[in-house]
């Protein structure tokens, strides 16, 4: 269970699935089922992302758990779990928007150890694994070292549901003054990542699931930046932040004073 060792596993897969989603972009993309709201999507895609990966991941290691975000959930017996998003960003997909990705993380024994995102339109890897540092493409990567509120790039994404999403546009209110501009890109992993690399300085969101930030969370820590909820609370789907070190702070007093826990 060497996490580099999972991590490659974890890349060779993730890129295959990415070229699978690429491909299957080039023709016509329909929604195939709705989960939370109409605007919650699944396509066809997604589900055969998932299975790709179920398939390639389970081959290999029989033994291992699998919690994807559009199957069911798999019960190994090895301590080693792989949470995977299919596709994360199915809206800008749907779309044609190119932004959109494959995320996968392994934990053991319920710590995230390995993790990569697949930026499939642009072909970005970005990797990590726990004490080993991140990376794009292979090269290392580190937040930015923004420390003021008026300086920061932040990112966010809003739920589905329209009474969130309405208190989500309030606590925007509260922080448009506050920062230097903010982000919706409309993929959670992808926004972690940016956080990780420098695109952004922050970002928080509520409503993420383990699959959104499981191997973005692992990505932006391993690359410097502080990452964790409200309150020191881990990161989870009650609330996901990841800042610059010096930013978390500020950042974070700044969210808790727009009572973002009603978003």
């Amino acid at each position: 269970m060497n996490p580099q060792d999972l991590l490659k596993l974890a890349v060779t897969v993730a890129e295959e699935a990415a070229a699978l989603i690429v491909e299957r972009r080039r023709g016509t993309i329909t929604v195939a089922d709705t989960k939370s709201t109409i605007t919650d999507v699944v396509t066809a895609v997604d589900r055969e992302s998932e299975e790709l990966i179920r398939a390639r991941v389970l081959q290999a290691r029989p033994d291992d758990s699998f919690l994807g975000e559009e199957g069911d959930d798999v019960v190994g017996t090895s301590g080693v779990r792989w949470v995977v998003d299919p596709i994360d960003g199915t809206v800008n997909y749907l779309y044609d928007h190119p932004t959109y990705a494959v995320s996968i993380a392994v934990e053991v024994d319920g710590t995230t150890v390995a993790g990569v995102v697949v930026d499939a339109p642009k072909g970005e890897v970005f990797t990590a694994t726990l004490g080993g540092g991140a990376f794009l493409d292979g090269k290392p990567i580190k937040s930015s070292d923004c420390s003021e509120l008026a300086k920061a790039l932040v990112g966010t994404g809003f739920g589905y549901d329209p009474v969130r999403r309405q208190v989500q546009a309030e606590v925007i209110s509260h922080l448009i003054a506050k920062v230097r501009d903010i982000r919706r890109i409309g993929v959670g992993a992808i926004d972690l990542c940016y956080v990780a690399c420098g695109r952004l300085d922050a970002v928080y969101e509520r409503g993420l699931n383990p699959w959104d930030y499981g191997a973005g969370a692992l990505i932006a820590s391993e690359a410097g930046a502080r990452v964790g909820g409200l309150h020191g609370e881990p990161v989870s789907p009650e609330m996901s932040i990841a800042a610059a070190p010096e930013l978390f702070g500020p950042f974070h007093d700044l969210l808790a004073g727009a009572d973002p826990l009603r978003a």
